[in-house]
C-alpha cells in the first residue's frame, strides 16, 4: 500500500492566520517535505466558495506550482467538478493534458460529481450532475487520444477537434473516481476507473463491503472508458503521526478531525444525517441520502446533544458551538479503526488494517484544520521514516 497527501488547501480561521498566501507557502512546503520523505502523489480536491474549508478552486493552478516544487512527487485531481456547467471536459481535457506536459508525466485525474452548494453555485440537478460524470469519463481520453476528435450527445456536440497538447503519459493519465457510496463505487468499476473514497469516522468494514462491490464490477468491465483500466483503490482520511500520543494529543490534530467533519455538511449545506448515518454504520450499502444543498441550513439541536454512539455526540456538541478539548476527543477517536492519530506504532497498525481490506493508496489528510504548520511537517517526516518503509 502506498502513502499519498490529501489536502483541501486548508487552515481554520485561516485570516487570523496569515491568510491565503501564507497557506499557499506552507502547503508548497508541505510538498516538498512529502517528496523527500517518499510519498507518492499529492491529492487536490475542486471545491468554490468554501472560506477556512477549502481555499482550492484552481486545483490545476496549485497543483502546477506543486510539480514545479518537487521532483518526484506525482500530483492528482481529487477531482475535476465533473458538471460540465462548472468545467466542460473539452476544457478539463486540455488542462489536464497541459498539467500532465507541466509535471513531466506525473498526472493523476480524478472526477467528482460534486453536491450540495456547488451544484446551487453553478446551477446543476442532482441527476444531470450524475450524467455528466459519466460522459465526462468516457470524453476525456477521446479528447486526448484521437485525431481528429469528434463527439455526439444530446449534452454537446463537435465535429474534427484537434485537441492539444496531448498528455506526456501514454496512452492517457490514469483516470480516478471520488466515490462515497456504494452505487458510485460500482460505477466507477464499470467504467474502468480507479476509486478514490473516504471514511471520515465510518468504520472500515462498511469501507470493505463497498470495495468489493467495486471489485467485483470492475472485473467485469468489458468497455473500460480509458484506453486503459485502472484497478487501484484509494482512500483518504485524518492522519497525524507523532512520537507519542501524548504529543499527537498536544498538536491539535483530534480537534481538527472533529472540526472537519462537523464543517463539512455545513460547508456544503447537506444533511448531518448522511454523515451520522455512515458513522453509525448503518447506512444501506446500495445507497446514500441526496447531497442536494439544503434550502435552509440546519441549525443546532441544543436539547439533543446526546447520542448512544460517542463520536456522533461529539459532533452534536461541537456543532452547538461547544469547545471541546483535544483529550477528550482523542479518549474517543483513538478507538476508530478508520482514524490514524497518534504514535507510529498506533499509526502502522491502523494504517494495515486499510491495507487487509484491499486499499492501494491511503490518502493521508494531515493538513487540517488549525494544526500548526510544524506540527504537519513532523508528521510527514515521520511518516516518511516510521511508516512508508513497513507499508510499500
Amino acid at each position: 500500500m502506498k502513502l499519498d497527501i490529501f489536502t483541501e488547501i486548508q487552515k481554520r480561521d485561516c485570516e487570523l492566520h496569515g491568510g491565503f498566501p501564507r497557506l499557499l507557502e506552507e502547503s508548497l512546503a508541505q510538498a516538498r517535505a512529502a517528496d523527500d520523505a517518499g510519498f507518492t502523489c499529492w491529492w487536490q480536491v475542486e471545491h468554490h466558495c468554501t472560506p477556512d474549508f477549502s481555499y482550492s478552486s484552481c486545483p490545476e493552478m496549485i497543483l502546477q506550482e506543486v510539480a514545479r516544487a518537487t521532483t518526484r512527487l506525482r500530483v492528482g485531481h481529487a477531482g475535476i467538478l465533473a458538471p460540465f456547467e462548472i468545467n466542460h471536459p473539452l476544457r478539463a481535457a486540455e488542462r489536464a493534458a497541459l498539467l500532465d506536459n507541466l509535471s513531466g508525466g506525473r498526472l493523476e485525474v480524478g472526477l467528482a460529481k460534486s453536491g450540495g452548494k456547488e451544484w446551487e453555485t453553478f446551477g446543476v440537478s442532482e441527476a444531470q450532475a450524475a450524467r455528466d460524470l459519466v460522459e465526462a469519463t468516457r470524453m476525456l481520453p477521446e479528447a486526448w487520444t484521437k485525431i481528429p476528435f469528434s463527439w455526439k450527445s444530446e449534452r454537446w456536440a463537435v465535429e474534427g477537434r484537434d485537441v492539444q497538447p496531448k498528455p506526456v503519459q501514454q496512452p492517457h493519465p490514469p483516470l480516478w473516481h471520488t466515490c462515497s457510496s456504494l452505487p458510485s463505487f460500482v460505477r466507477a468499476g464499470e467504467l474502468g476507473v480507479g476509486v478514490l473514497a473516504t471514511t471520515l469516522f465510518a468504520p472500515i468494514e462498511q469501507l470493505k463491503n463497498m470495495i468489493d462491490g467495486y471489485r467485483a464490477a470492475i472485473a467485469e468491465c468489458r468497455e473500460p472508458a480509458g484506453r486503459q483500466i485502472n484497478d487501484q483503490v484509494g482512500v483518504f482520511t485524518f492522519v497525524h503521526v507523532a512520537e507519542s500520543d501524548a504529543a499527537a494529543v498536544a498538536s491539535n490534530a483530534p480537534r481538527a478531525a472533529l472540526w472537519y467533519v462537523s464543517s463539512a455538511p455545513r460547508v456544503f449545506n447537506v444533511p448531518r444525517d448522511i454523515f451520522y448515518s455512515a458513522i453509525r454504520g448503518h447506512t444501506d450499502p446500495r445507497s446514500r441520502g441526496s447531497i442536494a444543498a439544503l434550502a435552509d441550513a440546519e441549525q443546532p439541536d441544543g436539547d439533543d446533544l446526546s447520542d448512544p454512539s460517542p463520536v456522533i455526540a461529539l459532533l452534536k456538541r461541537e456543532f452547538a458551538g461547544e469547545e471541546i478539548s483535544n483529550e477528550e476527543i482523542f479518549e474517543v477517536i483513538r478507538d476508530l479503526d478508520s482514524v490514524v492519530i497518534g504514535d507510529a506504532a498506533t499509526c502502522r497498525r491502523k494504517m494495515a488494517g486499510f491495507r487487509d481490506i484491499g486499499v492501494d493508496r491511503l490518502m493521508c489528510l494531515m493538513q487540517m484544520g488549525d494544526v500548526p504548520h510544524e506540527e504537519v511537517l513532523k508528521s510527514v517526516r515521520l511518516a516518511g521514516t516510521q511508516l512508508i518503509p513497513h507499508l510499500g
